[in-house]
């Protein structure tokens, strides 16, 4: 039987391997993994890419998310959500002394899923614990009080009531609906004194509750536009490398063209993305980003 090394499939097996292992690898050593030239190493990943991975790229070394669907449907079955990684996470780490176990439990936990509010070491047990209320309060629809929450708007520290309803920006802000304003806001958990769990209070505003949407180019608000571009090759593969999320967003239309449809919050970072690359994309929707980019033309110096 041939080596695992030698056939085709268990290079590509271990270069799968590779590149989930947390570290960043360069274009030669992924080359040396895959027996092959740089030139067939970008093929392999635009195959990927084509397969639903979510290539990142970063200081010229490439590595694999793992939140790619693949892996996800493969940990489905023994996966745990968020709040138990968490959970789990907090109980590894109180014991002491560190075993080389319960270390390799913390390293894995901390690769695969998202529990940087519980592994920041910046953040204070106070903080964790306010996670933890908010948390709470959501699985029950319970109202809260921010104690203590310290706005550089309006430069005021107060109590706030509101509805609690999603977590943002990787734990660090929540999003909720506050009742005396009667809108949606998102408060930033390092500005909170306290969190207190109103037991008696149900939510009562929860066809209010508005997601934030944070789009391809990182703009966030509650309202958004459908866009569609009509891509060449250069554009496809520039937008690919820089925002590994439009994977999913992007389709082929023949040979030497691709499609993407997504929505987006603000005209401006993908109407960067298009006047930088104007000769190799077509604005197939919407109105209003033909509009933007007509006025950004104009204005113009050259």
């Amino acid at each position: 039987m041939e080596e695992l090394g030698n056939n085709r499939l268990g290079r590509q097996l271990q270069l799968l391997l590779l590149m989930i292992d947390g570290r960043q690898h360069t274009v030669t050593e992924l080359c040396d993994v895959l027996g092959t030239s740089a030139r067939n190493l970008y093929y392999f990943f635009d195959q990927l890419r084509e397969d639903g991975f979510l290539l990142k790229r970063k200081n010229g070394c490439y590595l694999l998310d793992t939140r790619s669907p693949f892996f996800q449907q493969i940990a489905a079955s023994v996966n745990f959500s968020d709040d138990e990684a968490a959970y789990l996470y907090k109980l590894v780490d109180a014991v002491k002394p560190k075993t080389n176990y319960a270390e390799a439990v913390i390293n894995k936990l901390c690769r695969f899923y998202d529990i940087d509010f519980v592994t920041d070491k910046k953040l204070q047990s106070k903080t964790v614990e306010n996670v933890s209320r908010l948390y709470d309060a959501m699985n029950r629809k319970r109202v809260v009080i921010l104690c203590d929450y310290s706005s550089s708007h309006s430069r005021t520290v107060s109590n706030r009531f509101v509805e609690p309803f999603l977590f943002l920006n990787e734990q660090n802000d929540i999003r909720c609906y506050e009742l005396a304003s009667h809108t949606n806001k998102t408060f930033k958990l390092s500005r909170i004194g306290e969190v207190r769990i109103v037991e008696e209070l149900m939510w009562s505003h929860e066809y209010m509750h508005k997601n934030v949407y944070t789009d391809l180019f990182m703009f966030s608000g509650e309202n958004y536009y459908h866009v569609k571009l009509r891509l060449g090759q250069l554009a496809r593969n520039l937008l690919l490398e820089e925002y590994p999320r439009a994977t999913r967003m992007v389709r082929q239309d023949d040979e030497r063209h691709w499609l993407l449809e997504t929505d987006v919050v603000s005209y401006v970072g993908i109407g960067r993305f298009v006047l930088g690359l104007a000769e190799d994309i077509e604005v197939l929707e919407d109105e209003g980003l033909r509009h933007y980019l007509r006025e950004k033309v104009e204005h113009m110096e050259f």
